[in-house]
């Protein structure tokens, strides 16, 4: 995104015509490109430290799908913003910053992790307000593309529901399947199998510490 702004500053080129232009072939391209083009500076701003915040967010907390995310993200808000925006020509990461911002959001509730639902209520305080531009009279007045932003509002809740059992996943601790250990070790005990430990008799003169050892 900062390399194409410096080389249209540079160059005094305008490369806004590689943007989205809906249900037209000459808009196509921009399906994939309209997220590294901005009208100026702080259009690219606006853009630039949301991504980096949700993006370190995504790859940290989420790594093993985090590829995924980026690549459907980009590719389907295009796509959904070609089919269905109004007349004009659509520019700017938002569509993409949205997608991110509404997954990490509600991923975190999802997988009912305590880590990821706290990173889910940061980007709430974060981002939260960031439902405004979803409202199309807002945005018009603003000029501002809503379609851009309702297609990552709407990727980003079906990417953390599809991908809710890929990635991080909700820690299990051992107490919680306490019972079921005793009650699977009590039927398999037999007079072939001895105990996995063997608790000595304490001395009663002296201090005992016996170390329980649970098999997995």
């Amino acid at each position: 995104m900062w390399l194409v702004k410096i080389v249209e500053t540079v160059f005094g080129l305008d490369f806004s015509f590689l943007g989205i232009k809906p249900i037209s072939a000459e808009g196509l391209p921009g399906i994939l490109l309209f997220h590294f083009i901005h009208g100026d500076w702080h259009h690219l701003f606006a853009n630039t430290v949301p991504i980096l915040v949700l993006g370190a967010s995504l790859y940290y907390f989420y790594r093993p799908i985090a590829n995924k995310i980026l690549l459907i993200l980009m590719f389907s808000t295009g796509l959904i913003t070609w089919c269905m925006a109004r007349d004009g020509v659509h520019i700017g990461a938002s569509g993409f910053v949205y997608g991110l911002t509404f997954f990490l959001m509600l991923s975190g509730f999802i997988r009912r992790d305590r880590k990821l639902i706290i990173i889910s209520l940061i980007v709430v305080f974060l981002y939260g307000s960031l439902v405004w531009g979803l409202y199309p009279k807002y945005a018009i007045e603003n000029n501002i593309s809503w379609e851009g932003h309702l297609a990552g509002f709407v990727m980003g809740i079906v990417l953390a529901i599809y991908f809710k059992k890929e990635g991080p996943q909700r820690e299990e601790y051992i107490w919680e399947d306490e019972d079921d250990d005793n009650d699977s070790d009590d039927d398999n005990d037999t007079n072939d199998d001895k105990p996995y430990w063997d608790v000595p008799e304490p001395d009663k003169d002296e201090l005992t510490v016996v170390y329980r050892f649970r098999k997995k």
